[in-house]
């Protein structure tokens, strides 16, 4: 490997000339090498795009030479591009203020401003990564931020997948309007319902679950940037803040805002922990969806049987023309792991003694990868499953008719002893409800059959 020399506050040591990074980054790589996860793509990304407008913003205020802030903006909008992806090379577990993500930011970029400026790569010359791309700032404030960031943005990913598998359910439940099956509680056969009344309720708790993950935005778009260290300002211009936010806001096109309390946004990451309350109240919801999804999909011809998946591949090795609903096992997998990650997050969320929180890069990584993971695993679900379901009406006919549910109405008629009495007799003998009512000339045969309408029961 051929190396370059690079320094800081503890001497030289030997970088790869290829790569843009400094003596810090080179020193947290070595350090770090406990996991296979890596900085979040969408943080280092929001990273970098943070560092070219808090740059611009400290040349419009006469802090930094304007040939040394217009290559930083440039090169810090290269990465926000993705185009230095691989100079993020840290572990996400290492030290807990995100300090050496930071320092990886502005070495890179000022790697780069080096490059554009004098055509070679790295170094403190002419633009230094703490002096020039940190101006203003610091890991403690800048963390926070970036953590802010990229969870308001990737919360709307999520949101906006949920709007979407919202549509197709309640297309669904409009297909499904006139087909006509049972209802169950405690898994036991209830009186009829619609399968569209069903699907139409999958539709409403989804979207319901986007709507919690929106709300958490007023807060996730206050950033506390401009706090530097604590919360006090300290070494930053007292216009830099509302500078650089604006100029975020408008690069995004959020109403991102100069934290209301910065001593608050630098020390508590409440908003991560009401974020992931949020994801683990939709995974929760999911879960139900897929397993009533797998439970009315059972079969095809020893189980509920009332709805038909997509066949997408073969399900067992030993048992031929097995299929399995693979898709919904994929998304309560996803949902199971999503759970474990809220926990992580609570548990981060508290590790903040006295004025900093000390798991932020846990933080990161736990919330922005709950996020992608669920949003990846909807739009999956909605265009391999939801939207190629299909119903069994002739099943859900045959099952509703054999429904001991069906007295229900009759109780109105007959009283609830003798209607009980008559569901245990038509389980007895095998017969139906209508069966045995006209058997025993319980009703007059018009009246009977208006009384035992299961169409008339659903309320549609």
């Amino acid at each position: 490997m051929e190396s370059r020399i690079e320094s800081d506050s503890m001497g030289p040591i030997d970088v790869d000339a290829k790569r843009y990074w400094g003596a810090q980054t080179e020193r947290a790589r070595r350090n770090f090498q406990v996991s296979p996860h890596r900085i979040p793509v969408p943080f280092l990304r929001l990273l970098c795009l943070v560092k070219g407008e808090a740059a611009a913003a400290n040349a419009s205020l006469g802090l930094l030479d304007s040939a040394l802030a217009s290559a930083i903006r440039q090169a810090a909008d290269e990465a926000f591009a993705g185009t230095f992806d691989a100079e993020f090379p840290l572990d996400v577990f290492q030290t807990g203020s995100g300090t050496s993500w930071n320092m990886n930011a502005n070495e890179v970029l000022a790697g780069r401003a080096n490059e554009i400026l004098s055509g070679t790569r790295g170094g403190k010359k002419p633009v230094h990564p703490n002096d020039h791309v940190n101006l203003g700032q610091s890991s403690n404030d800048v963390i926070p931020t970036v953590l802010n960031l990229s969870c308001r943005l990737e919360a709307e990913r999520l949101a906006s997948s949920l709007d979407l598998l919202s549509a197709a359910l309640e297309a669904k439940a409009k297909e499904f309007r006139g087909v006509v099956k049972i209802g169950r509680t405690h898994l036991q056969d209830a009186v009829p319902m619609t399968l569209g009344q069903e699907f139409g309720g999958f539709a409403r708790q989804v979207s319901l679950g986007a709507q919690r993950i929106r709300a958490v935005s007023p807060r996730a778009e206050e950033l506390a940037l401009g706090g530097t260290a604590l919360g006090t300002g300290l070494n930053t211009h007292p216009e830099f803040a509302a500078r650089t936010v604006a100029a975020l806001a408008a690069r995004l096109g959020v109403p991102f805002r100069p934290a209301e309390n910065y001593f608050e946004a630098i020390a508590a990451r409440d908003v991560q922990v009401e974020l992931m309350g949020a994801v683990n109240s939709v995974a929760t919801s999911l879960l139900k969806i897929g397993n009533d999804l797998r439970l009315l999909s059972s079969g095809p011809r020893t189980g509920f049987a009332e709805i038909r998946l997509p066949e997408l591949q073969p399900g067992s090795s030993i048992m031929p023309g097995k299929v399995n609903p693979v898709i919904l096992e994929m998304l309560n997998q996803a949902c199971a792991h999503v759970m474990g990650k809220h926990l992580a997050v609570t548990i981060a969320g508290q590790s903040a003694p006295l004025q900093l929180n000390i798991m932020m890069p846990l933080l990161a990584h736990e919330t922005l990868s709950s996020l992608d993971l669920l949003t990846q695993s909807l739009e999956t679900l909605r265009t391999s499953c939801v939207e190629g379901i299909e119903a069994d009406e002739r099943r859900c006919s045959e099952q509703v008719e054999r429904s001991l549910a069906l007295v229900t109405p009759l109780a109105l008629k007959i009283g609830y002893d003798r209607a009980a009495a008559l569901a245990k007799q038509a389980l007895a003998e095998d017969k139906t409800i209508r069966q045995l009512a006209e058997e025993q000339k319980l009703l007059p045969p018009e009246e009977l059959e208006r009384i035992i309408d299961a169409k008339g029961m659903t309320g549609g």
